[in-house]
């Protein structure tokens, strides 16, 4: 019962980060209908400035979010407006080599600048591990699932109740019909897409005590936020909660059951059957991309 337990909960605080990855992914996608490929790499981004505030001037990771949040404000409307903005109306195929060559450099930039060392940040609670019915978690895994929790939460209640909210949803339902109805269409883009690298930015630095850093960091978490978005059901934030959770209960018990060289086939698996049952995702439609928050 208590190994049950250990990975009922690790689970859980592994499908918080999962989330706050994958919502603002099908965040860009549910609003613009862009995929982006370089979404892993300002995870990556995140992990390092976390570590370079720690390292050079002892903040700590936690505070760091503070920074985070203007840093990739910034990052992601000059992204926007100078690499994904004269793409957004053309082909997909375009779309996808200008987001595979942004993650290309974005790779190289942080290899030619911190090299491929693996880093590591290791505070004075790094090791700090509380007990509940022999259930073992460290504080960096609260502490990192809390605050993704929040931050997915209030994300949620910005699109729900904003003006601009409702604009995103707006434009991601009829872009025309927005138009009409007085939306700044750009702008609406412009905004979806800051907010989706401002989250997966967070998520590096909360991320940062727990995991390894260092330039292609963000690979592993951003093909299982794709996972998560396309089983979810692609646009839909509910979706990517459900598969968050999903996908990392698979994880954690195929690690357990089948060991960790084999947990990918296990929840690719899985993917495969969800998607021949439900070819739209669980919380898809079929024939459709509507998103919902």
């Amino acid at each position: 019962m208590e190994a049950i337990g250990q990975l009922l909960v690790t689970s859980l605080l592994l499908a918080g980060i999962y989330a706050l990855v994958s919502v603002g992914l099908t965040l860009i996608f549910g609003v613009m209908r862009l995929v982006n490929f370089a979404h892993g790499e300002y995870l990556m981004l995140g992990m390092y400035l976390a570590f370079w505030l720690f390292t050079l001037w002892g903040v700590d990771p936690y505070l760091a979010l503070a920074v985070g949040l203007p840093v990739f404000l910034l990052i992601g409307a000059a992204t926007y407006y100078l690499v994904i903005r004269p793409v957004v109306t053309r082909p997909h195929t375009v779309q996808i080599f200008t987001t595979v060559g942004l993650s290309i450099l974005l790779q190289n930039v942080a290899l030619f600048l911190w090299t491929g060392d693996f880093r590591f940040l290791r505070t004075d609670y790094s090791n700090v591990v509380y007990k509940f019915d022999g259930v073992a978690i460290n504080f960096p895994q609260i502490a990192a699932f809390a605050v993704s929790i929040l931050l997915t939460l209030g994300l949620l209640a910005f699109l729900k109740w904003t003006w601009w909210g409702m604009a995103l949803r707006a434009t991601a339902q009829d872009r025309q019909a927005a138009i009409l109805m007085g939306v700044n269409v750009d702008r609406a883009y412009a905004l979806a897409f800051t907010v989706g690298i401002i989250m997966v930015g967070l998520a590096g630095i909360l991320i940062a005590p727990i995991y390894a850093v260092y330039p292609t960091a963000g690979l592993q978490f951003v093909l299982v936020a794709y996972v998560v978005v396309v089983l979810g059901g692609l646009g839909s934030l509910i979706g990517a909660l459900a598969g968050s959770l999903l996908i990392a209960l698979l994880d954690v018990v195929g690690a357990f059951v089948v060991g960790i060289g084999w947990k990918e086939a296990l929840y690719f698996v899985v993917f495969l059957l969800v998607l021949l049952i439900r070819p739209a995702g669980i919380f898809g439609q079929r024939g459709a991309e509507e998103f919902r928050a």
